[in-house]
């Protein structure tokens, strides 16, 4: 019997570009259906305790991510192209079978971010709409400078704003889904 499941999916890069730029972290964790709460630990594969090779292959092994049934795996984060782009990439040119996050159901928040913040993407980023305390733009050096603990820190925290973000969601929009039907109803009635 197959069961859906969703997981926060995240990765840290150090750049924007799969082809000259690596995987440092892929983290995931667990999460309840309709609630978004955590129901799993956060796992977070450190490239630097091994290799980029190495944390795709023990990723690919935990997770059902390339599983034939799509919903064995449903990742859920914010602006997952990024993670579709160097997974699949990665997965593909290490001759591992392919991480593709656009071919199966998927959740990303950043559309909603975009919308909360008037339609503008400009600073909808979770470190400019929740309280996560700082963007990503200091990974690559910390990187560079070892400093692998700084890394850590800043994925538990991007974590922890992302889930209570994510939680949130999953209260609220319900509820403004009942808004909108009554809304509707009201101007039908009204006509």
């Amino acid at each position: 019997m197959y069961s859906m499941v969703n997981y926060y999916l995240d990765i840290e890069t150090t750049g924007l570009d799969p082809k000259d730029s690596k995987i440092i972290t892929i983290q995931y964790q667990r999460l309840e259906r309709g609630t978004g709460r955590p129901t799993g630990p956060l796992v977070i594969l450190k490239e630097w305790e091994s290799t980029e090779s190495d944390i795709l292959d023990r990723f690919i092994n935990a997770t059902e991510i390339t599983d034939v049934y799509p919903f064995s795996f449903i990742p859920t984060g914010t602006n997952l192209k990024f993670e579709h782009k160097f997974l699949h990439h990665k997965s593909t040119t290490y001759g591992k079978s392919p991480i593709d996050i656009s071919n199966r159901p998927c959740i990303d928040v950043h559309d909603m971010l975009v919308l909360m913040n008037n339609g503008e993407f400009k600073n909808s980023g979770l470190d400019r709409m929740t309280g996560k305390q700082t963007s990503g733009k200091n990974i690559i050096n910390w990187y560079a400078e070892k400093k692998y603990d700084r890394i850590i820190e800043y994925i538990e925290d991007e974590t922890k704003e992302f889930s209570k973000f994510y939680v949130w969601l999953c209260k609220e929009m319900p509820l403004l889904h009942q808004q909108f039907m009554k809304s509707m109803q009201n101007s039908t009635a009204s006509k």
